[in-house]
Order: C-alpha cells, then structure tokens, then sequence
C-alpha cells in the first residue's frame, strides 16, 4: 500500500508532517512528485505553480529553495487535528524525505514521480539520480530488492532513468490506455504499470492482460472502500491511495 503525497486526506499534501502521519499508520511505500528549483534543487510539489498549495504564486522551475521556503505550504489545508511536527507548512525537499525514509526505523519504500517542464529534459533525472547515489539507493542489485521506483507519465523520462540505472524499477503512469499498449505492452525497460482507476474500473481485463505479459500492477488513486475491493479482487500488486490506514484496515492489515 502506497501512501499518495504521504496520508494527504489527513494532512496537507506533500509536507512532513504528511509523510510522518503515512510511516505511523503503517504504510508500506510513500509516493511524491520531485520538481527542479531554479537553483536545481528537488522539491516535492505537485503542480507546476506554488498557487494551489501554498500562499505564494509562481512556477516552481522560476523560483529559487530560498523562495520557497519562505512559503507556507501547509494552511489551505484543514490539519488542526495533525499532531504538532517538525515544520508541517514547510516546502520538503527530496532530500528531506529520503532522510525521514532512511530512519523510519523499518523498511518504507519511495515511489518517485518526475514532474519538469520539457525544456529541462533530462535534468530531473539526472539531479534525481545523484541524490539517490547518495543515499546508496540508485543501482540495486535486483529491481525486486529496490527500496525505490521512478514513475512517470513520460516514456522518454523513464527512458533517461532505464539507461543510466537499468536495475532501477521503472513505472509507466496512465490515464488511459494507448491502442498500441492495449495487448498489456510496456515502454522498453519498463516493468510495472501504473494505470488509473478509471481504467481499471472501465477496463478490469486490462489488469489480467498486463499480468499476464508479466507485469507489476500499480494502480491510482484508490480511496473507496468499494475500489480498494475491486483492486484486491484483481490482485493488483500495489494500491496507491490518500488514505493509507483506512485502506489498510480494508485489506485486513
């Protein structure tokens, strides 16, 4: 079970205190976007402006770290009942959040989705992938004992990562399915998809289709009791969801 943003129903999307509440109701992953700071630092925030989640205005690729941490990035959302942590309302830097993974004291997975504007191509990636050497957690020795996934919307951005760090578990992002990938085909290199659950509720076949061409299944964003049902039922390998306690406590976990 994948944390979406951290337990963002419960706390403001992206924040620390977000990703703290996913570790303490027992997630086994946690998913954020990664963004490029002017300054080239990774940030994560969803949307290409602050607008929505802050009280600032602007594209995050024009602002610099310094810029952003001047933000509040917590007060649009309804967190009185979050218990106090350490800056809630701050801007979170992957870096920060590969720290908190690091001492969770238990094994948390990361999914990664790369966010960039095209005219950075490769960049993201490229800054992504330092930062995880740092942390030992770039090339492991089998996709299946890796701690972390790159998730994308973009063939071409987990291309990048396939080439320079081919054991690194890539995830193709879909919202809805490409006539050529109907058959259940991935992108090359490409070992887990990641459709929506729109298509799976209107498309539940695909799901068997692309298990049976051997791939992962990961699906977003399922916070109904009624789809958390229908995933297991389909035995999807990962569900991806803002509600982490209450689809675990669905699943009997």
């Amino acid at each position: 079970m994948v944390a979406h943003r951290g337990a963002s129903e419960e706390a403001p999307e992206h924040t620390l205190a977000a990703y703290e509440k996913a570790i303490e109701d027992g997630a086994d992953a946690l998913e954020c976007d990664v963004r490029l700071t002017a300054d080239g630092q990774l940030v994560c925030v969803h949307d290409r402006r602050v607008d929505r989640t802050s009280n600032g205005r602007g594209a995050v690729s024009a602002l610099e770290l310094a810029d952003l941490a001047a933000l509040d990035f917590g007060s649009w959302k309804n967190a009185e009942e979050a218990p106090d942590r350490e800056a809630p309302h701050s801007v979170l830097t992957l870096e920060r959040l590969l720290e908190l993974v690091a001492d969770a004291g238990r094994r948390v997975e990361l999914a990664v989705e790369t966010k960039h504007p095209t005219r950075w191509a490769g960049q993201v990636e490229e800054r992504l992938l330092l930062l995880l050497k740092r942390f030992g957690l770039d090339a492991p020795e089998s996709a299946g004992e890796s701690q972390v996934r790159i998730m994308s919307f973009s063939a071409r951005s987990l291309h990048r990562v396939h080439a320079a760090s081919p054991t690194l578990p890539t995830v193709y992002l879909m919202q809805f399915v490409s006539p050529r990938l109907r058959d259940g085909r991935l992108p090359a290199g490409v070992r887990i998809a990641g459709p929506s659950l729109r298509i799976v509720r209107s498309h539940p076949a695909y799901v068997e289709r692309l298990k049976g061409a051997g791939h992962q299944v990961h699906v977003w964003t399922v916070n109904e009791p009624r789809d958390v049902d229908l995933c297991a039922g389909l035995g999807v390998d990962a569900i991806i969801t803002n509600r982490p306690r209450a689809v675990l406590d669905r699943l009997g976990r």
